[in-house]
């Protein structure tokens, strides 16, 4: 049987990675990284330039990583390692949500789905 609010979550976190990395890489990374928008480090340096553009994609991959352990643990019994897993998985989906809200002063639009990918995620362990 699987758990309908874990599955959820994991689809969140997973529909989450995808977009991150797609808008991101039109709206943020492509047009930083454009020649005539370079400057300083990001002019000189190609190195930095394959650095930032593969940490803001090696996000989504962490994202869809803990939507898949979602997944997974929305296939089974939640025992002990697995309520621990959760919570742990939720913890960081909130605590990156309030970070979001806060720094963005609620502006950024992935704020609510990141507490949303928490709360359900919490709802079975607590």
């Amino acid at each position: 049987m699987i758990n309908p609010a874990l599955a959820f979550a994991a689809l969140l976190a997973i529909v989450l990675g995808i977009v991150h990395s797609w808008l991101g890489e039109r709206r943020l990374i492509g047009p930083l990284l454009a020649p005539g928008s370079r400057d300083g480090l990001l002019a000189r340096s190609a190195f930095s330039r394959s650095v930032l553009r593969f940490a803001w994609h090696i996000t989504s991959l962490a994202w869809w990583g803990m939507g898949a352990v979602l997944a997974l643990l929305a296939t089974m019994p939640l025992e002990t390692q697995g309520r621990l897993a959760v919570a742990a998985v939720a913890i960081t989906f909130f605590l990156t949500g309030i970070v979001i809200l806060i720094t963005s002063r609620g502006r950024h639009l992935a704020w609510p789905v990141f507490v949303a990918i928490a709360g359900l995620s919490l709802t079975q362990v607590l």
